[in-house]
């Protein structure tokens, strides 16, 4: 627990806690003079011979130190003076006292001689801040330390006391020469935030012959190890995450400026590509490895808000889910209990400008919505410093021209480099499409190599998010057909899956539904990845096929290519079942649909158990469904329907328990079917009665939004 609590101060600049203080082990029946003395020359035959190529100066002078205390602590070792009962209490607490700074010297040496090049030389002055403070306690340990009562020889006596002077007149020392490589790190910086790209011949006396860093594998390293530290600071980091992410950008345009693409071919020839690497990790799933904070997320969805808004009650919830909870016909606070004086909502923009800057330090995806206000998108657009975004943008220039002319595993590698690069902010979505990167992922598409095409259909999954791009990918010639080839033959289960979550954003654009359902084999593929058995496959293709539903003209389509069959055997399915009936709801209000659901043995039945066991939007969507199709299926359809077992207390349960929405359908089916009954009785039948709770007659069909996840 000392070495976490430690090592996290030396990290994140703080001052060690409390726990940092104790003795890392219970010292009281041990050896103590053995035990230190082992201490010690564990630490100086680790470090005495190891060339810091940071904080040199700093190191060898706490190495020395500590090979003083090992002939001290060698002497008593050997001699009867050293055991426990012959020491002096002030002996044993000074003894216990230097376990502690011989405990944290280790931490410090390993953190200097295991951190990436980069991060030390940003954090010199900070480092060396650590080194000063233990020099001063270990001055001041000396000052008190017993050397007349430890009845020391006479040469290691004057070895304490000339390292008691020196102690004495120690001065916080850093380095000039990593001083000045820290500014010439920061003038690269400043170069980009001013649109100007840095020399070429600079960059490489910067990083291969000052650094030393000269190949693809120690880049990828370096940068692998800055992002680490943004996600592990949770924000408390200097310099800050935003800069940080500048100084990633440069580290990664000179990744290829400097080294090119070749020895980054070879690991994806020889390397497993079903495993990523650690930096794809770190990068894309960084959001799985730590706590997003309370206060970030809605208190009734639990997701992390993208609009918070704050309600009368002065409680703060995203705006979906607050809407939802009006909408459900609730007049209380879900958090505190109390009357809502009101329906108004105010956006929170304060605690919006946080989630966004946490989002942008942690390179979790956001996206303001595009309703959300001007001021908070300009706030968004403002987080990642200019130097990051030209950085990127001299990157992508480079990744698209190895797209164009590069060898197969340079564009297997520049892929997956736009597939990062298009997964968080706009900005970088823009230029990377503005520069040319759709017709050559387009090709790419079409690869026989798994990792290549997978990467190109993300990346275009990515791009698609940015709203003006989805025109591009529609328009690019053969491009929407490549993403449906993809989707029915790809590579690998990942690429159908991102195929498909692609048409799903395309088909946010209501024109270009009919055009997506009219490629050929496009919804005959969703329809078959909604069988498929992978969850993240069914969720991609039934939100896709929902989308397509809204288009009236697409109702023939999906019948004919078996997706009204697909949607139906869904419902079964509690991941997807909610999707499902919405899409058929929207289906069977047209005759053709509510034929091609009736004839689906199953389908009354699946909406009837959903209505019983679904979750309140699943229920709704089931009632809503039952109702267009007993409304343009007409008598027949609704006689169906009528004979299902218990279908008056479930209605009469939703009209008393379900949303909003849901109590004004069942009452609209109630309706129906006492309408039906009516007819029923006139020829000598016999009714149950259908009690209603509303006279609305509206004909809604309410289109639920979904949002698209970066891969």
């Amino acid at each position: 627990m000392a070495s976490a609590a430690i090592f996290s101060s030396v990290r994140r600049r703080r001052s060690p806690s409390l726990e940092a203080f104790l003795v890392p082990v219970d010292l009281t029946q041990v050896a103590l003079v053995q035990t230190l003395a082992a201490l010690s020359s564990d630490l100086v035959s680790c470090f005495s011979d190891h060339v810091f190529f940071f904080q040199r100066r700093n190191s060898r002078s706490l190495v020395r130190k500590v090979e003083i205390f090992l002939v001290v602590l060698a002497y008593l070792r050997d001699s009867r003076s050293g055991s426990s009962s012959n020491l002096s209490p002030t002996a044993v607490l000074c003894f216990k006292e230097l376990y502690l700074l011989l405990y944290r010297s280790k931490i410090l040496l390993d953190y200097c001689s295991q951190s990436s090049k980069l991060w030390l030389l940003l954090q010199s002055h900070s480092i060396a801040g650590h080194f000063h403070d233990l020099n001063q306690e270990i001055s001041t340990l000396l000052d008190v330390f017993p050397i007349k009562d430890l009845n020391l020889s006479d040469d290691i006596k004057e070895q304490v006391e000339l390292l008691q002077k020196q102690g004495r007149q120690c001065k916080l020392y850093v380095d000039k020469n990593d001083e000045v490589l820290r500014l010439k790190f920061f003038s690269f910086l400043d170069e980009f935030e001013n649109g100007r790209i840095p020399n070429h011949v600079e960059l490489r006396l910067f990083f291969v012959e000052r650094l030393g860093i000269k190949d693809v594998e120690s880049c990828r390293s370096e940068i692998e190890f800055l992002e680490e530290q943004i996600v592990n600071h949770e924000g408390d980091i200097e310099p800050a995450a935003s800069v940080l992410n500048g100084f990633i950008a440069i580290t990664r345009y000179c990744q290829f400026l400097l080294f090119g693409f070749e020895e980054d071919e070879l690991r994806l020839c020889f390397k497993n590509p079903k495993k990523p690497w650690k930096g794809l990790i770190s990068q894309e799933m960084a959001h799985t490895f730590f706590t997003i904070p309370k206060d970030f997320c809605c208190p009734i969805s639990l997701d992390l808000m993208k609009d918070p808004v704050i309600v009368s009650t002065g409680q703060t919830y995203d705006r979906s889910s607050i809407a939802r909870w009006m909408e459900e016909g609730h007049c209380t606070c879900p958090k505190t209990g109390q009357m809502l004086d009101d329906t108004r909502i105010v956006p929170n923009r304060a605690l919006r400008n946080l989630i966004m800057q946490w989002c942008i330090a942690h390179g979790v995806p956001y996206d303001p919505s595009e309703t959300g206000d001007a001021s908070a998108e300009s706030f968004a657009a403002a987080l990642p410093i200019k130097a990051a975004i030209e950085a990127n943008r001299a990157t992508a220039v480079l990744l698209i021209q190895q797209l164009a002319n590069g060898s197969q595993g340079a564009q297997t590698v520049a892929a997956r480099e736009i597939r990062l690069l298009a997964k968080t902010g706009k900005e970088n979505r823009a230029f990377i499409a503005e520069a040319g990167a759709i017709p050559h992922l387009r090709k790419l598409l079409s690869s026989s190599n798994p990792v290549a095409q997978e990467n190109a259909v993300t990346a275009m999954l990515n791009l698609s998010i940015y709203a003006k791009n989805k025109s591009r990918i529609v328009d690019e010639d053969g491009c929407l057909g490549s993403i449906v080839e993809v989707l029915r033959l790809g590579l690998t289960v990942e690429a159908r899956q991102n195929a498909a979550a692609t048409l799903f954003s395309l088909s946010a654009v209501h024109e270009y539904k009919k055009r997506i359902a009219d490629q050929g084999g496009a919804v005959e593929a969703l329809a078959e990845l909604l069988r498929a058995r992978t969850p993240r496959g069914k969720k991609d293709a039934v939100t896709a096929l929902f989308n397509l539903a809204t288009h009236t003209d697409n109702c023939l389509r999906m019948i004919e290519a078996g997706a009204v069959t697909a949607l139906v055997g869904a419902l079964g399915n509690e991941g997807v079942a909610e999707e499902a009936a919405g899409a058929l709801a929207l289906i069977v209000r047209q005759p053709i649909g509510a034929e091609a659901v009736g004839k689906e043995e199953t389908a009354v039945s699946g909406l009837i158990a959903m209505m019983r066991c679904g979750t309140p939007r699943g229920k709704e969507n089931a009632v809503a469904a039952l109702l267009e199709f007993c409304r343009t299926g007409g008598a027949a359809a609704t006689r169906r329907v009528l004979k299902a077992p218990a279908m008056a207390s479930l209605l009469q349960t939703l009209l008393f328990t379900g949303t909003k929405r849901a109590r004004r359908k069942a009452a609209s089916l109630a309706r129906v079917f006492q309408k039906c009954e009516n007819a029923t009785s006139r020829f000598g039948g016999s009714g149950v009665g259908y009690p209603f709770a509303s006279n609305s007659t509206t004909n809604d069909v309410s289109v639920v939004p979904m949002s698209i996840s970066v891969l």
